[in-house]
């Protein structure tokens, strides 16, 4: 399973649109996955209102928060040690291996927390939303993830060979699997490029404690333009400055 270089060119495109069938479903399906599930196991009635879920409600979300943090931590994490210029680059860089910070413990921390964020969304969707989400978002992973291994094996060799037999590909090892790298993070680029995900976390946590949909959405709203102000200012900062 391998992605083409358009989809590797355009993957955030692609993310895009997924997030927009995820959430678009409700069109087909007016209710989210919390208030689904709840209804299932006999926690709500089918009349359903807040004060009838509210509590095993906010347990959903609470999770749903905590591992879209998680996502974002690792995120920001790989991001460190990877640079930013590299992360959102439409071309594809295998000049280089990193196996420092997480990549020490996992091949593919980026990809990892695009699941965990995928995984934590999933309950503010719809049940046809959440199966959208997180099954496109793992189908998409793998592909992007089939195409970066390819590229690094054919450019890096018994490096890379030796590097894949010792670290795992998604399921993070418990320990370092290789010694400590010379590479030096650059955190401050790394939490402004991830700043969207500590934002979706932050959204999702609110929204478990108060239950406002609208205040769930003026947070992921004004996040969206904290997100692409800070990009702005990060794509000036790496653009080459013109001779004179």
């Amino acid at each position: 399973m391998r992605a083409s270089e358009l989809e590797f060119r355009r993957r955030g495109w692609f993310f895009f649109a997924l997030f927009l069938l995820t959430f678009g479903s409700y069109a087909l399906q007016p209710v989210n996955s919390a208030e689904w599930l709840l209804r299932v196991m006999g926690r709500a009635a089918p009349s359903l209102s807040v004060p009838t879920w509210g509590g095993a409600g906010r347990c959903i979300f609470a999770v749903g928060a905590l591992l879209i943090g998680l996502g974002a931590w690792l995120r920001t994490w790989g991001t460190a040690y990877l640079h930013n210029e590299v992360v959102r680059d439409k071309a594809l860089h295998a000049d280089r291996l990193v196996a420092d910070g997480p990549y020490r413990f996992v091949r593919n921390p980026l990809y990892l927390g695009n699941i965990l964020l995928a995984i934590g969304l999933a309950p503010m969707a719809s049940p046809l939303g959440a199966a959208v989400l997180v099954g496109g978002m793992v189908f998409l992973v793998l592909r992007l993830i089939g195409r970066e291994e390819a590229a690094l094996l054919e450019k890096q060799g018994e490096a890379y060979r030796e590097y894949f037999a010792q670290v795992p590909r998604l399921w993070p090892a418990l320990r370092p699997r290789v010694p400590r790298g010379l590479t030096e993070p650059r955190w401050g680029q790394a939490w402004a490029a991830e700043i969207w995900m500590w934002i979706l976390a932050v959204a999702v946590a609110v929204f478990a404690i108060t239950l406002e949909a609208s205040l769930f959405d003026d947070i992921v709203w004004s996040g969206l333009a904290v997100y692409f102000l800070l990009r702005a200012w990060m794509v000036r900062r790496v653009r080459p400055r013109s001779a004179g």
